[in-house]
């Protein structure tokens, strides 16, 4: 009797241990569901738009961190409120005819106060909605303005005026747009060819007026040089007047001095002086023994 007594109580005693096991675990258990159906988290750089099934889109957005919301009733929407770069590219004609491909880059985010409403109209992929559409319309219209010279000599205008045009488009979809820049301009086969023709001819032409320059100078030296004789000349041709054949004989004597210097320092001549006041001289040449 006192082994079955026994035997009963470790039965009851086990029975209500496993009883407050089961409560505690469906206890945590519970708690966990209302957790996961109450609360939820927003990350930084998002916002959560909630949808209620009564009232519909609530206007104002949660910003970042944990919030409750009421299970089956209201359903949060995270959207990234965070600047994303986008690569819009657009073939388009300019004022002269000719195609070129313009490649646009954009950073934009939507309007924090505006999140309700763009979700309401636009979805969460606002962006690719509405970036594509307005950014073709836009480059067409600007570059429609402009030859396709001016694209490269007003590049810094041209999207400056891009810029602003899209902006104030964008800002019509509570779209603001950090940047917008042209990365790159591609020009037709035809327009490329036309500028390196271009350019060869401008070199051409700058090599010509080179010339011609050159040419210019040489005519005013030539004709300086030539003065410059002439006077040489005339100076000469007065000194004679003046001084008769003296001039000349103090050329010849200068000359015959050059010319017995250049003869002393050569190697393979001799002087042999003769008599009669200098008739009979001789100069001979000497060979001289090879090394």
């Amino acid at each position: 009797l006192c082994c079955c007594a026994a035997e009963r109580s470790i039965r009851r005693d086990m029975e209500r241990l496993l009883s407050g096991v089961a409560r505690l675990g469906a206890g945590v258990a519970g708690l966990s569901f209302i957790g996961g159906q109450c609360l939820y988290n927003v990350e930084g750089g998002h916002r959560a738009v909630i949808f209620d099934q009564i009232r519909g889109v609530l206007p104002k957005a949660v910003s970042e961190g944990t919030g409750v919301r009421i299970p089956l009733i209201q359903t949060p929407v995270i959207i990234d409120i965070r600047s994303r770069p986008r690569e819009i590219r657009s073939v388009t004609g300019t004022k002269d005819l000719q195609m070129v491909n313009i490649y646009l880059r954009v950073l934009s985010r939507p309007r924090e106060e505006k999140l309700s409403h763009i979700y309401q109209t636009l979805g969460t992929n606002f962006d690719d909605r509405v970036l594509p559409s307005l950014g073709n319309e836009v480059l067409k219209s600007v570059v429609a303005q402009y030859n396709a010279d001016q694209l490269l000599s007003m590049r810094e205008q041209i999207s400056r005026q891009i810029r602003e045009t899209l902006t104030k488009r964008a800002a019509t979809f509570d779209l603001v747009l950090d940047d917008v820049s042209i990365t790159h301009l591609v020009f037709g086969k035809e327009f490329t060819n036309a500028i390196e023709q271009k350019q060869v001819a401008q070199q051409e032409a700058e090599r010509q007026s080179y010339v011609v320059a050159k040419a210019e100078q040489e005519k005013r030296a030539a004709v300086i040089r030539a003065e410059g004789e002439a006077e040489a000349a005339l100076l000469i041709s007065k000194a004679l007047e003046e001084s008769g054949n003296g001039l000349i004989e103090v050329r010849r004597i200068d000359a015959a001095r050059d010319v017995a210097d250049t003869l002393s320092k050569s190697r393979g001549l001799t002087y042999l002086p003769g008599s009669n006041n200098g008739a009979g001289n001789y100069l001979l040449g000497v060979n001289t023994p090879s090394s």
